[in-house]
């Protein structure tokens, strides 16, 4: 056989290949991908709203620029309350943030080592989690630790623990995913264990500690521990798709915030505004500093974009148990960031 016939070849099968492939994307991924790119963000916004999410906000900061806020459909579509972008939602993941820069400055204040583990800050963990003895701080913070993550025990979204204690105990005495340090794995366990050492060296809830160190100092009054801290209507309606009743009533143990603090908080992480002097080098060393977040019902995006400047952040009050939401409400996120990079080519 000829090396061109064997090119023609591959070309077929790679060719058919992404035939049969997309039988298995469904077609409102690839519709939302191909759709031509609206005009404005607010038209893209309103797009959202006819791709199956209930409600859907966005925040802008363009550097330069008064901030823009973006909202469609629903805050609670049971009682027709319009989407508000003031609302509070919940923030899910992108809470390791705050608690990332809580162990920076902790650190560079000398109240903890990074290389220090989680034995010395947490040793009644001995004996219940495997490698308690070996798992530094620092592979904590960078999800190198092997503990399990709590999210993957049996029922834990049907039947959520109710308060740390509980969730800890589900993966006690459960192997680990790898030896410390050897590999990367996505662990909530992690941060749920950087909490309880931030409250055990502070001696106070790790909420009031990074309210103190961080959000005070920027002027953040719209970021809250939990949803028993607030005003319940003032939070953003949470939606599973199949289920029918509102579940942001439902505690998974999430920070509660606007868009605006949040892209707020994003703004003084990248430009270094949320830190003291010595503390960015730090950081820097150990984790990111963009991030998304994910609880049912919640699902929500915040980055900083260096080329234009710019913040993001963009919150939708719908999830499903295949996750091609997700894959949604990433494309119309990639989508608002391409409106705003042709508008400033204009």
């Amino acid at each position: 056989m000829t090396k061109k016939r064997t090119k023609q070849i591959i070309r077929i099968l790679l060719l058919v290949g992404t035939i049969v492939s997309l039988f298995y994307v469904p077609w409102i991924l690839v519709k939302a991908w191909i759709a031509p790119l609206p005009d404005t963000v607010q038209e893209q916004v309103n797009e959202a709203i006819g791709l199956g999410f209930d409600g859907i906000v966005v925040y802008i900061d363009q550097a330069g620029k008064p901030p823009a806020f973006y909202a469609a459909g629903w805050k609670n579509k049971e009682k027709h309350i319009p989407a508000d972008p003031h609302a509070l939602f919940k923030i899910a993941s992108i809470g390791k943030l705050y608690h990332a820069v809580a162990i920076t400055k902790l650190v560079h204040s000398g109240k903890l080592s990074l290389d220090s583990t989680l034995a010395c800050y947490l040793p009644e963990l001995v004996g219940k989690i495997e490698y308690a003895n070996k798992i530094t701080l620092r592979m904590l913070v960078q999800h190198r630790s092997g503990i399990p993550n709590f999210t993957n025990t049996p029922n834990f979204w049907s039947n959520p623990p109710k308060n740390s204690k509980e969730t800890l105990e589900r993966i006690f005495n459960l192997p680990a995913d790898f030896k410390p340090g050897s590999e990367y794995e996505y662990s909530n366990t992690n941060y749920l264990l950087i909490s309880e050492i931030i409250q055990r060296v502070t001696g106070e809830s790790t909420f009031q500690y990074i309210k103190q160190k961080i959000l005070d100092p920027l002027g953040l009054k719209h970021t809250f521990g939990s949803i028993h801290d607030i005003n319940r209507n003032d939070l953003m309606s949470g939606y599973y798709v199949g289920v029918k009743q509102d579940i942001k009533d439902t505690d998974y143990g999430s920070m509660v915030a606007t868009a605006q603090d949040v892209g707020l908080f994003i703004r003084a992480l990248n430009d270094g505004s949320v830190f003291d002097k010595g503390e960015k080098k730090i950081y820097s060393s150990i984790y990111v500093y963009n991030h998304t977040g994910l609880v049912p019902g919640y699902q929500s995006i915040a980055k900083y974009n260096k080329d234009l400047n710019t913040v993001v952040v963009q919150f939708m009050n719908t999830t499903n148990f295949d996750g091609y939401n997700w894959n949604l409400s990433e494309i119309i996120y990639n989508r608002i960031i391409k409106i705003l990079k042709r508008n400033k080519n204009k």
